[in-house]
């Protein structure tokens, strides 16, 4: 089902919280509504499921306007952050619920219960109560639940936020497949930029009650339109160093990164250096040191404190014998900064 929001404006008595936002989501397409606390994604995601009036404009499904349609009425599954299952319903019985709210034939509902409990790995649950459950199976459930009645669109609102680091890994790739088998149109609303970049096919990143930017998930990350997509996106995060450029290009304290090129007479520059983009042999050697450091196993991240230019992350391989308080001569790869103006316009 091809899902559009057409001016979707959203007021909370005089304050304007969405104001004219239009997105549009093809059918089978997964797109995360990505953002900040209060940015309006969740707000955005209720209007689409009917939880909120909308103020102005449209919501299309398909070609049918369903902005002023119940929600029961629009045939949306919804997976909830913390999953709202009934306690006193076993697995079965909970999955069962949408279907029967519809008044569907028992022999029916087991069918369709079994067949979906079968989709998302659960299947020998059945007949366990939630507090029976570990947060993933849980989550399972909720999804069941949700897919269980053949909805037009899958709305899923923070729905790993609880999970610890291991389960949010492992249910990410059950949602996915989970969509990606059964083809359903799906909104993921997060403030995880990992968990959108790695099961959604287009990020809509939101800012302040609109879309700042919506690309594929590698094309955001390397083609940011401004500092703060660049910065929302990258773990670890994206540096920026204060620059001015003459006849060269110079960071705050003096020194130089070459010529200056398309950027000559700009007194006032921020550049933006991924981890990945800054460490030995690439390019200018930078005096630094090392004020920081983590190891992740197979790789260490390192805070380096440049002579009076700021701070840079880099990522190396493990055991490169780099510690705390060593002085470093790394580099800069000029091909791959980002350049911006100091009110964050991408230049």
């Amino acid at each position: 089902m091809r899902l559009v929001l057409e001016g979707f404006t959203k007021r909370f008595g005089d304050t304007t919280v969405i104001d004219a936002l239009d997105l549009t989501v093809a059918d089978g397409e997964m797109i995360a509504l990505l953002g900040p606390s209060g940015c309006g994604k969740s707000t955005t995601l209720f209007a689409i499921a009917g939880l909120h009036q909308v103020d102005e404009g449209r919501i299309l499904f398909g070609n049918r306007d369903v902005a002023h349609v119940s929600p029961q009425e629009r045939n949306v599954g919804i997976v909830f952050q913390n999953y709202a299952l009934y306690p006193h319903m076993t697995v079965a019985q909970n999955i069962a619920f949408p279907l029967r709210v519809r008044g569907e034939r028992v022999v029916e509902m087991d069918r369709k219960v079994r067949e979906i409990a079968g989709l998302v790995q659960i299947g020998e649950l059945l007949e366990r109560k939630p507090a029976q459950l570990s947060g993933g199976q849980q989550q399972r459930v909720a999804l069941a639940r949700a897919l269980v009645r053949k909805p037009d669109v899958l709305l899923l609102d923070e729905p790993l936020a609880n999970l610890d680091a291991k389960l949010r890994m492992e249910m990410r790739s059950e949602i996915r497949r989970v969509q990606l088998e059964t083809g359903i149109t799906a909104i993921l609303v997060t403030h995880d930029q990992v968990e959108a970049m790695s099961i959604c096919d287009r990020i809509a990143l939101m800012k302040d009650g609109g879309i700042v930017q919506i690309a594929e998930p590698a094309e955001m990350y390397i083609n940011p339109m401004d500092r703060y997509v660049a910065s929302f996106l990258g773990n670890p995060p994206i540096a920026f160093l204060d620059a001015m450029a003459d006849e060269e290009l110079r960071l705050a304290g003096g020194a130089s990164l070459g010529a200056a090129g398309r950027l000559q007479g700009l007194d006032r520059l921020v550049l933006g250096v991924r981890p990945e983009h800054y460490g030995p042999g690439k390019g200018v050697p930078l005096e630094g040191v090392v004020v920081m450091l983590e190891t992740h196993g197979r790789e260490d991240l390192f805070e380096v404190e440049l002579a009076g230019c700021g701070r840079l992350r880099a990522i190396l391989p493990a055991g490169s014998g780099t510690r705390i308080g060593t002085n470093v001569n790394w580099g800069i790869d000029m091909d791959h900064i980002f350049v911006f103006s100091p009110d964050g316009r991408r230049l």
